[in-house]
């Protein structure tokens, strides 16, 4: 219901500009500054749109992940010289929540200290096994899966895991950590 709703106001926006649009179309009067103040007017409604989109994203994550069953998965990676990641699956209380196929563009920026939310979804307060499998090329160019796993304790605050992919050189190979931010 509410995606209908900001549906048909984002709709309703988008008509209003494509009027203001065709009115421009039309010839000007005697007046020259008529069509500036219209492209004007164009212009703040773009905007006001553009504030209002940003204002109903907010509230539909609001609505949809409310802070007492939130729960938020990010993937980061260092440097990334013994392990070129592939893929991520990720598994809450032994049940599969996200599955994540990587391109070699969002590998790279993950390499130059981005970050990925890999999942964002609702759980219910108490403790929670996570577990998640990753896939990818390892040392000496051979096909690599491994696993991190651990339980965390969800409380009436939102909840935010890191799931993390470091070089270690003394062994080298990846290590694979998870963490509470």
């Amino acid at each position: 219901m509410l995606k209908t709703t900001i549906i048909n106001l984002l709709l309703f926006c988008w008509a209003s500009i494509s009027c203001v649009q065709a009115q421009e179309l039309s010839p000007p009067t005697a007046d020259n500054d008529a069509p500036q103040s219209i492209e004007q007017q164009v212009q703040d409604l773009k905007k006001e749109v553009i504030a209002l989109n940003r204002d109903l994203f907010i509230l539909e994550e609001d609505l949809l992940f409310p802070s007492s069953t939130q729960l938020v998965v990010y993937v980061a990676m260092d440097m990334g010289s013994y392990f070129k990641l592939d893929a991520v699956e990720l598994k809450i209380d032994d049940e599969t929540v996200s599955q994540y196929l990587y391109t070699q563009r969002q590998v790279s920026a993950l390499y130059r200290g981005g970050v990925q939310r890999l999942y964002i979804g609702n759980i219910s307060q108490g403790d929670h096994q996570i577990s998640a499998f990753f896939t990818g090329i390892g040392p000496q160019d051979r096909p690599y899966k491994r696993a991190v796993s651990g339980t965390f304790n969800k409380d009436s605050d939102a909840k935010a895991l890191q799931l993390n992919i470091v070089d270690s050189s003394s062994k080298q190979q990846p290590e694979f950590t998870l963490t509470e931010l």
